[in-house]
């Protein structure tokens, strides 16, 4: 174990969660990236890994070179020398795909849930077994003796065709990322190559339509709240705590369970979850024990209170997750008012699905909207601006900034759900800071 590891864009969420994993294995880590703060890197600073910035000079010849898949030669120095040198280096999904091999590897793909999934998937099986994982909040742990593996499959620009797990989950197939993907289709075709590339197991979302037509070699298990399904959640209770549900199997009752989590999605996650822990073999009266445990991952209907104000922080940033946080806080808070404040999140997107936000954020009873965060990736930025969606939402929503974010202020007994893939959390850390300042004032 005397190579080390290099990560180029070390605080990417994949990549630091990749890092920690190796690092908890007792390899040599480091990495490079921006000297911006991410949230990520909390998790590197406190396991030791340096941070270094971006530069030519952290390049020698013995190190194992992972690069984040944002970077190339245009558009980073580092990576340009590594490239001029002819150093190898792989991208994190060729190293992930080579590197699953040596466990029962378990992946979770899908247009939305997945890091969720993956979350409740490996807090689980880590409770009953040594488990090693990846998360898509920068989550990572390694062991070198484990024998489950549990990672996100990622199908942004088909990252995740290295990947040939023995078992995958895929929660559901929705039109995103305009910038690559053609149209829904061509997601499809996506998500059905992937498909084929499961080995043991593929377990699947029985009531979405696209996910009905996709094939494997593998089994394929059919999950849902319909009857049709293999595994049913059925008898489901939603309450200020959490879910109670059952799930069936062939119409045998499997197990009873409650996730002390949030929204339909939700139950229907941890159904996935049951499913191929039940297929795997693993005992169903210790799935059900670990999965009230289940605390939730970063970024994903995480929750503060700041002077008795409820925050939540969401990482939401396509209609149909909008809607899924949005239904989560009216279960938790059925008496509150829920105000989201929302960033668009890339001018392709939100171009593409206008009318599918404003749909969505009408589902809140107030919203504001943050300017549109653009992407490096966007070359042409379109003639789009965020007053386009403000004027199509029915509640009339308002528009605030980062230094100005007062009107939050005009709701009494309200939740805010602070929601976007940008840097929202500034407009967040904005509201947090006047809420103290104001008791401050009181006192």
């Amino acid at each position: 174990m005397s190579k080390t590891y290099h990560f180029i864009g070390i605080k990417g969420s994949g990549m630091s969660a990749l890092a920690l994993m190796l690092h908890r294995m007792g390899h040599k880590v480091q990495g490079s990236d921006v000297e911006k703060y991410y949230f990520t890197q909390r998790g590197l600073e406190q396991a030791g890994i340096k941070i270094l910035p971006f530069s030519p000079d952290n390049i020698t010849e013995d190190l194992e070179i992972i690069a984040g898949n944002a970077f190339r030669e245009d558009n980073n120095d580092e990576l340009a020398y590594v490239i001029h040198q002819g150093y190898t280096f792989k991208r994190y999904h060729e190293f992930l795909g080579e590197f699953m091999r040596q466990f029962t590897s378990m992946g979770v793909a899908g247009a939305h849930g997945k890091t969720s999934t993956t979350g409740l998937l490996s807090h689980v099986l880590k409770n009953i077994t040594d488990t090693s994982y990846l998360i898509g909040d920068g989550t990572g742990r390694g062991s070198a003796n484990a024998k489950y593996f549990v990672f996100e499959a990622d199908e942004y620009e088909r990252h995740f065709m290295p990947y040939h797990p023995e078992y995958s989950i895929i929660t559901n197939i929705d039109f995103d990322h305009p910038d690559y993907f053609t149209s829904i289709d061509d997601v499809f075709d996506a998500f059905n190559d992937y498909a084929k590339q499961v080995q043991k197991g593929l377990f699947v979302y029985g009531e979405d339509p696209y996910l009905r037509k996709i094939t494997s070699d593998a089994p394929i298990y059919y999950y849902g709240f319909d009857d049709s399904n293999d595994f049913v959640a059925t008898d489901i209770t939603r309450t200020t705590s959490g879910s109670d549900f059952k799930v069936t199997h062939n119409g045998e009752v499997i197990g009873n369970f409650h996730v002390p989590a949030f929204g339909r999605h939700n139950i229907l996650n941890a159904t996935a979850v049951i499913a191929n822990l039940y297929v795997v073999g693993i005992d169903m009266a210790l799935v059900a024990e670990h999965l009230k445990t289940f605390s939730g991952v970063k970024r994903r209907f995480t929750e503060k209170v700041i002077n008795g104000t409820v925050i939540i922080d969401d990482f939401a940033h396509h209609p149909t997750e909008i809607i899924a946080t949005l239904d989560a806080a009216r279960q938790k808070y059925p008496s509150k008012e829920i105000v989201a404040i929302f960033q668009p999140h890339t001018f392709t997107r939100t171009i593409a699905l206008l009318d599918e936000f404003a749909e969505a954020l009408n589902q809140a009873d107030s919203v504001y909207l943050a300017q549109i965060y653009g992407s490096a990736r966007e070359v042409d930025h379109g003639d789009v601006k965020v007053e386009d969606l403000a004027a199509k939402i029915v509640k009339q929503a308002k528009v605030v900034t980062v230094e100005n974010v007062s009107p939050l202020l005009d709701h009494d007994n309200a939740v805010y759900v602070f929601m976007g893939a940008g840097d929202i959390q500034l407009y967040e850390r904005s509201f947090e800071e006047l809420l103290s300042n104001l008791t401050k004032n009181r006192q």
